[in-house]
Parts: C-alpha cells; sequence; structure tokens
C-alpha cells in the first residue's frame, strides 16, 4: 500500500496558509481535475480525490489541528472528511461553500464558481422551489478533543471527567429558533418548504433555505439563542480509557456531540489521547524499551540485575556474560497491554556498558586494567564493516 501524500503538500501549500490560501489552491486544483473535465481520465480522477481530502482535513480547523499533531493516524480507520458529496464526487459544500448560514447573495457567487468550472457546458440557470418537508432533522456535529494521560495510565486504564464545551437544544424556544409568541410568515424564498433547489444544465443542487435556515417560515428570533435554536453550555462527559491506548486512539462516545436541530441525532464526542514522554520507556507498538547501565566487569562475566517494570513491580533479569553494549534482552509480557487482542507486549533492555575514564581508576585499579590486558585474548577481526 502506498504511503498517504502530506495533506499540505497535495494542495501545495505551507503548513501555515491561511484558511483562505487553502481555499483558493483547493478551487484551481479541483477544476483542473474534476473527472467531468477529464473524461475516462483514470490518474485525473484519483488526484481530485486525493484533493478533496486533503481539503475536507484542513478546511476544519479542529481535524487540521489533528493532523498537524498527529497526522494521518489522527484519521486511522474513518474517513478524513464527513461532507455531503455532490455531483461526479465533487464536495459542493467545501468547495463553493454552501456549509453554515448564507445569505440569498451567497448563492449568485456559488453559480458564478460554477460557470468557472463548467463554461459553456451548460445553459442558463433557472432556480426552482423543492417540496421536500419543513423542519428536515439535522444530525448535530461532531466534537473533537484532546486528552494527555501518563504512561502508567494507558497502561492500567483510567475513567476521567472531560469538560466538553458543545451546543444543545434551546430551552426558552425548544429548539425552534423562535421568539416564544412571535407572529410567523411562510418564507418568500422557499415557499415554507425549508429547502431551495438550483439546477444548471443536468446538475441539480437541493440547499437548505438561506432566508428562514431551514425553517419554513420568517419569525422572530429567540433571543436566548439568537435563532440558532442551539446554546452553548459545558458539559462533565466521564471517559473510560481502556488499557492500552496509544498516541492518536480515538476513544467514540456516542451522542456526547452537538445536538442536533428538529429532532435530529447528536453527534458524537471523539477523544484523541496523547500520552506524555515518560523518563525511563521508550514505547514501540506495544513493547517498551529501557536502557540498563552495567560495568564492563559484569558484561564480561555476566551478572542479574533487578529491573523496574511499568506497573510499579520488578523483574529480576540475567545478563549473559560476553555481552556488548547495544545487545538487548527480552522480557516477554512485561510491556504494554494489547488493545485490540489479550496478552501484553514485551520489555526489551538495552544493555549498554560503561567504560570509567582513566582518570577515575585508582592506582591499583590501573595496574589491574594493565595486568587484565596482557592475559586477555587478541580481538578476533580488528575491522569490520559498520
Amino acid at each position: 500500500m502506498n504511503k498517504k501524500r502530506d495533506y499540505y503538500e497535495i494542495l501545495g501549500v505551507s503548513r501555515n496558509a491561511t484558511q483562505e490560501e487553502i481555499k483558493k489552491a483547493y478551487r484551481k486544483l479541483a477544476r483542473k481535475y474534476h473527472p467531468d473535465l477529464n473524461p475516462n481520465n483514470k490518474e485525473a480522477e484519483e488526484k481530485f480525490k486525493e484533493i478533496s481530502e486533503a481539503y475536507q482535513v484542513l478546511s476544519d480547523p479542529e481535524k487540521r489541528k489533528l493532523y498537524d499533531q498527529y497526522g494521518h493516524a489522527a484519521f486511522a480507520g474513518a474517513g478524513a472528511g464527513t461532507g455531503s458529496e455532490g455531483f461526479g464526487g465533487i464536495n459542493f459544500e467545501d468547495l463553493f461553500g454552501f456549509g453554515g448560514r448564507r445569505s440569498s447573495s451567497d448563492f449568485g457567487s456559488i453559480f458564478e464558481d460554477l460557470e468557472d468550472i463548467f463554461g459553456t457546458f451548460f445553459g442558463e440557470r433557472t432556480r426552482k422551489r423543492s417540496s421536500r418537508q419543513t423542519y428536515q432533522p439535522e444530525r448535530g456535529e461532531d466534537i473533537y478533543q484532546t486528552l494527555t494521560i501518563s504512561l502508567e495510565d494507558a497502561y492500567h486504564g483510567k475513567t476521567v471527567s472531560l469538560e466538553v464545551p458543545r451546543y444543545v437544544i434551546c430551552e426558552k424556544c425548544a429548539g425552534t429558533g423562535a421568539k416564544a409568541g412571535s407572529e410567523q410568515r411562510v418564507c418568500p424564498e422557499c415557499g415554507g418548504s425549508g429547502q431551495v433547489a438550483y439546477s444548471s444544465g443536468f446538475i441539480h443542487i437541493t440547499q437548505t433555505c438561506p432566508e428562514c435556515k431551514g425553517t419554513g417560515v420568517i419569525q422572530e428570533p429567540c433571543e436566548a439563542c439568537n435563532g440558532r435554536g442551539l446554546v452553548m453550555t459545558k458539559e462533565t462527559v466521564k471517559v473510560k480509557i481502556p488499557p492500552g491506548v496509544d498516541n492518536g486512539t480515538r476513544l467514540r462516545i456516542p451522542g456526547k456531540g452537538h445536538s442536533g436541530r428538529f429532532g435530529g441525532t447528536s453527534g458524537d464526542l471523539y477523544v484523541v489521547i496523547n500520552i506524555k514522554e515518560h523518563p525511563l520507556y521508550k514505547r514501540v507498538g506495544d513493547n517498551l524499551y529501557i536502557k540498563v547501565n552495567i560495568k564492563i566487569t559484569e558484561a564480561i562475566k555476566g551478572t542479574e540485575i533487578e529491573v523496574p517494570l511499568i506497573n510499579g513491580k520488578t523483574e529480576k533479569v540475567k545478563i549473559p556474560a560476553g555481552i556488548q553494549s547495544g545487545q538487548q534482552v527480552r522480557i516477554h509480557g512485561k510491556g504494554m497491554p494489547r488493545l485490540k487482542s489479550k496478552g501484553y507486549g514485551d520489555l526489551i533492555v538495552v544493555v549498554n556498558v560503561e567504560i570509567p575514564s582513566i582518570k577515575e581508576l585508582s592506582r591499583k585499579a590501573k595496574k589491574l586494567v594493565d595486568e587484565l590486558d596482557n592475559e586477555l585474548p587478541p580481538v578476533t577481526k580488528r575491522y569490520e564493516k559498520p
């Protein structure tokens, strides 16, 4: 499997690029490689998929922050983006700015972008009202939050209380966004449907009405939520961390994202694990590495030492006679718990033979070294390829 390319490299922007620079780079590449402008061109199709995936991550501040910190590992096992797909696989929401609240004038600029891409392939654009039902349920957005823990916490597992800022249904208006008792009138833009449809040639796009925000009516906004139907609050969520989590592990807590509107389900909370560096152990997968220093005489004769374990206990380890610096002794089953299977990784003891400087030796020790040098066999091979 080919290694995934860096998202910034794909869009041709620097890592400190602004959102506007990222958007411009994406639009330029999308117009160049869109499959409809490159029929039967498999390479263009793959490039279009690649730049769309990169943009869906880098255009979202939360996802971009995770990507900058963890790279592609932040989205392992899940798609990078969740935007809706339009004609030919193109994400119209991201490419033309359908996300969020829009005014009527925004749609004119959107279709100017469409004309930039498709030029004279299509005729005059038309607009028609959708007959979809008012108050379509809207799923709440997901929340991503980073949690930093110790290596010991990752070994044992624990339950933590996490304070999560999230949008919930406004109690004052029950999520409608309208001031209680205010007069309502049918939205003239969508005719009460809550959605408008646009067509240009054989492209048909249906979007939430920009005037009534999908409600189908024009009304006085609720003062508590300013017509949004949702208010920000902080909720304490208990997160169970299973033993064996690693850097970048994502824990999903269903329904603890932002609340949905009009009866829509809530999004999910994703807790991304960050593990602090440990003073003794280096972690590689499920294995732990620890460096042990021994004297030159211990290396010659062999010895037995007590090695500290991550669980707070110790383990006696035999160091074989004649061991060299850099050689390893493996202790099976004393590493990290395996997150997705039973058992544990290994603890790997990396031996370092500590050789004192001549200045640290007493006269007697220097004399003994000279005697030892005369008694030791010569090296078997003086020169070798490193």
